[in-house]
């Protein structure tokens, strides 16, 4: 399984990491995909993250999974990345897991319609932008999963996990965390 996590400036670094994270430890081969014009990003709180590649390496890969962190910026900026809009527009008419956590699922996704007709969840501040807003932490409907904001990153990393892999495998990861709420 693959998944494409796509970051920039901005980017919310509790929900990156954690994603990466907890994708990686179920073997999933995840890339780190900047749209920046380098690697290196700054993302919230003044950390730097450093991504596996620029977007434009992997723009022409299939993924299983494109997953979209929060952070207002970070979120807005990828709105705004035709290539990735694009590739995740792809992901929902392909029937491929496409996703994203905080601010991306108001400030991505839903501008593009790739919401529409779906139950989501988001930062409760833009909820206003989601059509069919749940105030859950993890909200999946259909082949799209999102999230509400970095307290709920591990439980979104975790229905990730569930998408690709299976219950037993997000099981054993959720464990491995000592993340008992599964």
């Amino acid at each position: 399984m693959k998944a494409l996590i796509p970051v920039t400036h901005g980017s919310e670094s509790i929900e990156t990491v954690t994603i990466v994270n907890v994708l990686r430890r179920a073997d999933i081969d995840v890339t780190v995909a900047s749209i920046a014009d380098t690697t290196s990003v700054d993302a919230t709180r003044g950390v730097r993250l450093v991504a596996d590649c620029l977007f434009d390496a992997v723009a022409a890969q299939d993924f299983d999974l494109i997953a979209l962190p929060g952070g207002e910026a970070g979120a807005r900026a990828l709105g705004a990345h035709k290539g990735v809009m694009d590739k995740v527009e792809t992901q929902r008419m392909q029937h491929r897991w496409y996703g994203g956590i905080c601010a991306a699922p108001a400030l991505a996704l839903a501008p593009r319609g790739l919401l529409d007709g779906k139950q989501a969840t988001c930062y409760p501040s833009f909820r206003d932008a989601l059509l069919h807003w749940v105030d859950r932490p993890v909200v999946v409907d259909g082949h799209c999963i999102t999230g509400q904001g970095p307290a709920s990153a591990i439980a979104f990393a975790l229905a990730l996990v569930e998408a690709l892999c299976g219950e037993a495998t997000r099981r054993s990861v959720a464990e491995a965390l000592l993340h008992h709420a599964t």
